[in-house]
């Protein structure tokens, strides 16, 4: 419901005599920005409405929620933050670390409550854990350090995959790196071999793909990034089209045709985001809010694409997945 219908939909109230003598509280709006599409945010928007109803407030009914999606691109979240910043938004939810990067540049007086897969320090959203300061504050999922794991994971799904690829996007240098040298840490250990595919553009990923066979390798792990967050339908596509056993942080990967996706609860995260809102609209301060890690990790199988490519998943890897695709 946009905030001009919920508005007006308050006008017989006003008309009432005790309306007339008491002025109805302003309505919240808390702003929501997300640089993917409405689309792949069904799930952590339900959950972020769940947060933000542990704490009294209830969309369309006393709180309005401003959405703002940029479409899987960057370019257009300034302004976008800007434009909620104009609809008086009493708190901004930004979704991922470029649409809370936009938001600290657009205003030092809103709070942001914020999620990200960086590290909010690093990243420069905050200047401490503990006490963020300033008007920001958020969570931060356990997924770009779980690149070893994954790969941990494909070994023992395809244990004779003596070859690994890795895809990481070279447009962003310092979190592809810091992934990598996880996994060639962890690649010698158990027996795998590494090579390397970059993508950074609509056209690298179809490319990268069907390179993937010239390799000589067994499995992907895809690096975690942004750029890859926003297409995650696509990759699955193409890990599906391409019959390539691959793995990535999220649950939309596995479904869209990823063999498989190891890393932080979305939902989880994004349900304590709308309870930090909550705690803001009723009065507690962001400066006053730590950042937190929100530690839930769901190991998700595709079985119907495991079974397509003609891979036994371990029984033992079975019993361990919290969702197996059929």
């Amino acid at each position: 419901m946009r905030r001009r219908e919920f508005i007006a939909g308050l006008g017989s109230v006003a008309a009432s005599p005790v309306a007339a003598t008491a002025q109805p509280r302003p309505v919240p709006v808390v702003g929501f920005i997300a640089s993917d599409t409405i689309e792949a945010s069904t799930i952590v928007l339900q959950a972020l409405r769940e947060g933000l109803a542990k704490f009294g407030y209830v969309e369309g009914r006393n709180v309005i929620i401003e959405y703002r999606f940029s479409g899987n691109g960057t370019d257009r979240l300034a302004a976008m933050v800007a434009d909620l910043v104009a609809h008086q938004a009493a708190v901004i939810v930004a979704g991922s670390t470029s649409a809370a990067l936009a938001a600290k540049s657009a205003t030092t007086t809103v709070p942001v409550v914020f999620g990200t897969a960086a590290n909010p320090v690093e990243a420069g959203l905050v200047a401490s854990l503990n006490r963020p300061g300033g008007n920001l504050t958020g969570f931060s999922s356990i997924n770009a350090e779980l690149l070893a794991k994954r790969l941990e994971l494909l070994h023992e799904c395809l244990p004779a995959a003596a070859v690994v690829a890795a895809l990481v996007n070279t447009a962003n240098p310092a979190l592809a790196e810091a992934q990598l040298k996880d996994l060639m840490q962890a690649a010698p250990l158990l027996g795998v071999g590494i090579r390397i595919l970059h993508a950074s553009t609509e056209d690298d990923l179809e490319a990268a793909f069907s390179k993937f066979s010239q390799l000589q390798a067994g499995a992907l792990a895809i690096a975690v990034d942004t750029f890859f967050n926003n297409r995650l339908r696509q990759l699955g596509g193409l890990a599906l089209s391409h019959r390539v056993p691959a793995i990535y942080q999220n649950r939309e990967f596995a479904a869209a045709g990823g063999l498989m996706s190891y890393g932080g609860n979305l939902a989880n995260q994004f349900r304590l985001m709308g309870e930090y809102a909550g705690r803001i609209l009723n009065g507690e301060k962001p400066a006053d809010l730590p950042v937190q890690r929100s530690v839930k990790v769901d190991l998700i199988l595709n079985l119907k694409t495991a079974n397509a490519f003609g891979i036994a998943i371990p029984e033992r890897l079975l019993a361990r997945a919290d969702e197996v695709i059929e």
